[in-house]
């Protein structure tokens, strides 16, 4: 038997670890166009598999009664939109750079078909130093954007911890790992955008480690805050899990819909990452405790 809090503390720690080893990347890692692309590729069908594999089947379970899955469907959707209109206010969830150290692989370039249309009317186009110039939003802007990001992505693994209740197995396994692996990406962002401003690297750090540990402490604090609901924390756990699915329905879609429609290089790996993210998504299942997605009461109905 696995204690919810300790494994939630596990997680939260090698999720900050990432987050800060991904902000360092841009200095220690050349990340190409293909390299950045398979990577979100296969990231983005991992949490598309995590919000209907996991988050959304645990908020039906833990939802109010008959209406359960309306409810679901509503804070699904309620998810999804505040996610929208935080990518439409502060466009903040670009990774298509490339920081000083990190310029584009020639023999990659090679591979990346030049013959499709970028139209960049709807992408940002790429500054001097590779990093979107988003139109002239502020850094403090997307920094923001970022920051009710992994927030949100904090609730979402408190919220999947704290509603496996006390079985055995790995609780909130599929949210941890698509955090896990989605994390590292922001912080690459922002540290490449910090970098392509003039910031000192000690400032970066600075903002890097800050960003990092912003996940975990929204976890904790929203496991620790269910222990404080007087009555039934069922509701409030299901509507964070409905939220979280569709949230993380709009950023696996904001990752993987723009290089489908601009880009027609590499399809078949894209595609293939893609597929196995959904696949990994689904057998992460068997870590969790069993049972975890079963009306149970239902079954009985007639």
């Amino acid at each position: 038997m696995t204690e919810p809090l300790s494994l939630l503390l596990a997680y939260c720690a090698a999720i900050a670890f990432a987050s800060v080893a991904g902000g360092a990347l841009p200095n220690r890692v050349r990340m190409t166009h293909t390299r950045t692309q398979l990577a979100m590729s296969a990231v983005s069908g991992l949490m598309l598999g995590v919000a209907f594999f996991h988050l959304l089947p645990h908020a039906i379970v833990l939802g109010p009664g008959p209406g359960a899955i309306d409810y679901a469907s509503l804070f699904v959707v309620a998810g999804l939109v505040t996610m929208f209109l935080l990518l439409r206010m502060f466009h903040f969830h670009q990774h298509e750079f490339a920081a000083p150290d990190c310029r584009h692989d020639p023999v990659q370039d090679q591979t990346h078909d030049h013959d499709h249309d970028h139209d960049q009317t709807a992408a940002p186009p790429l500054g001097d130093h590779g990093v979107a110039d988003a139109h002239g939003l502020s850094g403090l802007g997307i920094a923001l954007g970022l920051s009710v990001h992994t927030v949100i992505d904090g609730i979402a693994l408190g919220a999947a911890v704290g509603g496996g209740g006390h079985g055995g197995g790995y609780l909130g396994a599929g949210v941890f790992l698509a955090v896990l692996l989605h994390k590292p990406l922001d912080a690459m962002s922002i540290t490449a955008l910090m970098q392509s401003g003039g910031w000192s690297r000690a400032a970066t750090g600075r903002v890097n480690l800050g960003f990092a540990l912003l996940c975990p402490l929204a976890a904790v604090l929203f496991y620790l805050g269910l222990g404080s609901l007087s009555g039934d924390a069922a509701p409030v756990l299901a509507a964070a899990l409905a939220f979280a699915a569709g949230a993380f329905v709009c950023i696996a879609l904001s990752d993987l819909l723009p290089e489908v429609h601009f880009h027609s290089h590499d399809r078949v790996k894209l595609t293939a990452v893609f597929l196995a993210g959904i696949a990994v998504a689904w057998l992460i299942g068997g870590f969790e405790p069993a049972g975890a997605h079963h009306l149970h009461g239902l079954e009985a109905q007639p």
